[in-house]
């Protein structure tokens, strides 16, 4: 006989803007939960960069952790892990983020760590001399990694040299010229109350964390300079770079949907479809069928005013060009034919796994609650979401893939020991 188990109760949200400064918190109520997740999102990312400065976005975020008016860098790292917990931070070309991860007793200590890097970094121009070694080490060690490497080279090619492609470390002369004066000054800019968002997940009460936030977290009021994005437009190319390598890395993209578009889920379901799992179709083809490479996968990058769906495949050289054509054999089925109703159905099914599993994530679940204040300004729960992605039909998914599939507008970048003279006249033909 089955044991009953109470269902329990669903997730509550909540929302208010601070008076005073307009810092905004977001919470999600998770009563039974012994994790709890908080972060501090800054609205700026590498894209809002100028480029003498390239990187500067995160060397801040390295700098913040080194000293702060209250803490040094061994407080701030031992004061959440003598309690079991984890602090880190991320850059990302729209945002950063700083956050924790604990258990939920430990709401106003996480807080006040966090207010102590958003609010209080001291920038030591001894620590800073010493963090331009550690994220040149970074970039070096980036630049080793061929399949990670293959990113940043593709997305200054696709974005025509802009913001949004430059890499997000910086890069070796950038580093090296950045001035304390600089770094200060780009901290309380852009770090101003005006851009910043608390989300936090966990069995927590709103109001608590709205009465810490009051608290703890005291930035500059003044808002920060008037932010200049301009649209990125994704830029067709084809190119080779030759480096010494075991194996030639192949990343193929096309524009898609960014955010905001009526078919970002269309396109969430086209990039499981491709090349998301075991199940996906370059996977089976590719690998499993000829067995001409170990790592095939796809990768959905969706921006506020963009979108770019890319392949990324690790073959020997003498397999790169089949590979290549595989790929654009079964994008150009898809295309042809579009989706079947019985494919449609499988990967829906497969999506809404994936988000509901995410959802018994607390952390997931504080990343969403940011990235849906940062992008809607406002909540979407679990269940409106999968309601989204059970409303696609075979018609939305086909009129995606006709829009946005289209070989005259992809990327292709092939990164290793590919000589030009062989590599640079096929891709060229591949129109």
């Amino acid at each position: 006989m089955t044991a009953f188990r109470p269902k329990p109760a669903p997730p509550v949200f909540r929302k208010t803007r601070i008076p005073k400064s307009g810092i905004r918190v977001v919470t999600e109520m998770h009563a039974q939960a012994r994790a709890l997740s908080v972060g501090i999102w800054v609205e700026t990312g590498t894209r809002d960069e100028r480029r003498e400065d390239a990187g500067i976005c995160h060397f801040v975020e390295h700098m913040v952790f080194k000293r702060t008016k209250n803490r040094t860098a061994f407080q701030i790292a031992r004061e959440m892990e003598a309690v079991g917990g984890e602090i880190n931070a991320y850059t990302t070309r729209e945002y950063t983020c700083f956050y924790t991860h604990s258990l939920h007793d430990h709401l106003e200590l996480s807080l006040d760590v966090l207010a102590d890097l958003v609010c209080r970094a001291s920038f030591d121009s001894t620590d800073l001399e010493k963090e331009k070694q550690v994220v040149l080490q970074e970039i070096h060690m980036a630049e080793d990694n061929l399949e990670d490497f293959i990113y940043d080279l593709y997305f200054d090619r696709a974005f025509g040299g802009g913001p949004m492609g430059w890499p997000i470390l910086g890069n070796e002369a950038s580093i090296l010229a950045m001035r304390r004066a600089k770094a200060v000054d780009f901290y309380h800019r852009s770090y101003s109350a005006d851009r910043l968002i608390v989300s936090v997940a966990g069995a927590i009460e709103h109001e608590d964390v709205v009465r810490l936030v009051e608290k703890v977290l005291r930035p500059k009021l003044r808002k920060g300079a008037p932010r200049r994005r301009k649209k990125a437009l994704f830029k067709p190319f084809r190119a080779v770079v030759e480096k010494p390598s075991e194996q030639a890395h192949i990343l193929m993209g096309w524009p898609a949907a960014d955010f905001q578009n009526r078919l970002r889920f269309e396109a969430y379901i086209v990039s499981t479809l491709l090349a998301g799992g075991m199940t996906s179709k370059l996977y089976q083809s590719v690998r499993e069928k000829r067995g001409l490479v170990y790592s095939i996968y796809s990768q959905l990058t969706t921006f506020t005013d963009n979108g770019l769906m890319t392949i990324y495949a690790g073959t020997e050289t003498k397999h790169a060009k089949k590979v290549i054509e595989l790929t654009l054999k079964e994008i150009a089925k898809l295309r042809e034919r579009g989706v079947s109703a019985a494919d449609l159905e499988l990967y829906k099914t497969q999506v809404v796994g994936q988000i509901l599993l995410g959802s018994d994530d607390i952390e997931n679940r504080m990343n969403s609650l940011g990235v849906n204040e940062m992008v809607f300004g406002e909540y979407r729960s679990v269940n409106e979401v999968i309601a989204e992605v059970k409303a696609i039909t075979v018609k939305s998914v086909n009129e995606y893939i006709r829009k946005y599939l289209d070989t005259d507008q992809m990327g292709v970048l092939l990164l290793g020991a590919v000589p030009k003279n062989i590599f640079e006249p096929f891709l060229r033909d591949l129109d």
